[in-house]
């Protein structure tokens, strides 16, 4: 049984704080929301860490937008509509994209330094691009420098209050609409915060796998509390993998952008030999999906634990001057990239299910809107294309933001707790070693729910994660490590019964058991919702 709320409260014995809106998460897409809000409006931006830890501050390629000459948008669409496997909503893909230039415009107003060449934007291409439309920042580290302009840019309006290091627990619900959310600060007794509005932008969930690009921050919390309310979530299946996260004893699994391909390098295996052009003609350069199963398939072949990118035929001046993050993570460990291979394998990147948006960020339970990774708004289908993640952050951030600001600006200026129906306290928690949990977890997920899936290893990982599932979410946390495994599980049940579900293969989610698409049966969304008893999703 899933619980309604992870903690026991009630609401006559707690604080409670009222806003207009109520912001959960800091990424870009976050930042983008609180930037609609009216002057007059508050607004509340709760993170659970820092208030710049988050997937968008580790985005290292870049954003997709056109802005090159030779370059347009029908391409730019064609391109997301390939790479997303027959699944993408097509008005979706084609109204992100033509927003995109004019929300990359409002950072640079804000502050953003982008690369330049010459006087105008240096343009990158990624993987599964026609164009040169990737802009960048200081290289290789495009996350960090927007997120620096957005981060003071939110700071300097006097409307907003953050909140750091404040976990959100649950979402408060009542009479069928969000109201609010139930808030942890710096792991103290649960606040209440009611807002006429709620916006959800929590990011992803890196973390249920051992081999991830995300932070740790990445537990998939927004998808395990938006899944107790009752809110719809669609295409869990969907995760994709980078094909290249530097693979070394002892490091962190740190992303090698796409944009390194873009520029030339090769993947060669361990003996050397450039295996790429063998699977998929645009070689490097295919869209991630293709290129991850590509790695699988030959590091299997070859019985090597990895495969590796090499940059020796390249320019050496160009490729320091171009990747110098990559270069001094890489040095960390005696690699110098401009001539050294580089030890990659594949690692869980981005979420592309979630919670199900429509065009203006509205989620199935009124009163909540969601945009950035924790949603699935259409755009990606079955695959995302590179670099159109933070894109798809700034268009549905503000999307959402401002839909939200509309909405509460019509509803009564009234500071009213409603009579939640309280979580009473059931039993005295046991003491649990969560760090052999998670890894257990991670384990089970990477083996099972990775890149290549079947369905014995699929029930397999159900029945495992069910295990876990009896002991771990009856009981009642004190602390952060606690909420954050019983999201974990949740996310993770989620994303192992949509891809048992989901029989065919189409952009990130391949079966060997059935290696082809099925379009005729399978070019849908599957949806998760909690049963009425408070079940597993089925």
């Amino acid at each position: 049984m899933t619980p309604r709320y992870l903690v026991p409260f009630h609401p006559k014995q707690v604080p409670h704080h009222f806003v207009d809106l109520l912001i959960i998460g800091s990424g870009l897409a976050g930042l983008r929301a609180a930037h609609a809000a009216h002057p007059h409006q508050t607004v509340l931006l709760v993170t659970k860490d820092q208030l710049r830890e988050s997937n968008s501050n580790y985005a290292q390629g870049g954003i997709a937008g056109v802005l090159g000459p030779g370059d347009d948008f029908e391409s730019h669409v064609s391109d997301t509509l390939i790479a997303g496997g027959n699944l993408c909503d097509s008005e979706v893909v084609e109204m992100v994209i033509r927003e995109g230039p004019r929300r990359i415009e409002e950072l640079i107003e804000w502050g953003t330094k982008f690369d330049q060449t010459k006087g105008r934007l240096a343009l990158g291409r990624e993987g599964g691009h026609s164009h040169q439309r990737i802009v960048h920042a200081h290289g290789d580290a495009t996350g960090r420098e927007v997120m620096r302009a957005m981060i003071a840019h939110t700071r300097q309006r006097p409307n907003n209050l953050i909140w750091e290091q404040a976990f959100t627990l649950d979402l408060l619900t009542h009479d069928g609409r969000c109201r609010g959310a139930l808030i942890s600060r710096d792991g103290g007794p649960p606040t209440l915060v009611w807002a006429k509005q709620t916006i959800l932008c929590t990011g992803g969930a890196g973390q249920v796998f051992r081999e991830s690009t995300n932070p740790l921050v990445a537990t998939g919390d927004g998808f395990g509390l938006a899944y107790r309310a009752g809110v719809e979530l669609r295409d869990m299946e969907f995760i994709q993998f980078h094909p290249t996260v530097l693979y070394i004893a002892g490091s962190s699994r740190s992303l090698i952008t796409e944009a390194i391909r873009g520029e030339g390098a090769h993947l060669i295996d361990v003996n050397g030999h450039r295996f790429m052009p063998a699977y998929d003609q645009r070689a490097e350069l295919a869209p991630r999906d293709v290129v991850s199963q590509s790695i699988i398939q030959h590091m299997a072949e070859t019985t090597h634990n990895c495969v590796y990118l090499d940059l020796s035929h390249l320019d050496r001046g160009e490729v320091l001057n171009r990747f110098p993050g990559i270069a001094a993570t890489c040095a960390k460990f005696g690699l110098d990239i401009a001539q050294d291979r580089i030890p990659v394998r594949p690692g869980a990147h981005y979420m592309v299910g979630g919670v199900t948006v429509d065009r203006a960020g509205r989620t199935s339970l009124p009163g909540l809107w969601a945009a950035g990774e924790v949603t699935s708004s259409g755009l990606h289908g079955a695959n995302r294309l590179a670099s159109n993640s933070l894109l798809e952050g700034l268009v549905y951030g503000a999307f959402a933001g401002q839909g939200a600001a509309r909405e509460a600006a019509e509803m009564p200026d009234t500071m009213t707790a409603l009579p939640i129906e309280c979580s009473p306290i059931k039993h005295k928690s046991q003491s649990l070693d969560f760090a052999d949990i998670r890894a257990s977890l991670k384990s089970v997920m990477g083996r099972l729910v990775g890149v290549q899936r079947n369905a014995a290893g699929l029930r397999e990982a159900i029945t495992t994660i069910d295990s876990f599932f009896a002991y771990v979410m009856p009981q009642q946390f004190q602390d952060e490590t606690g909420w954050e495994t019983q999201n974990m599980l949740l996310t993770s049940r989620m994303m192992a019964t949509a891809a048992l579900a989901r029989e065919e293969s189409r952009g990130v989610h391949f079966r060997t058991d059935f290696p082809s698409s099925n379009d005729e049966t399978w070019r849908r969304h599957l949806a998760i919702q909690i049963d009425k008893c408070g079940g597993h999703p089925q």
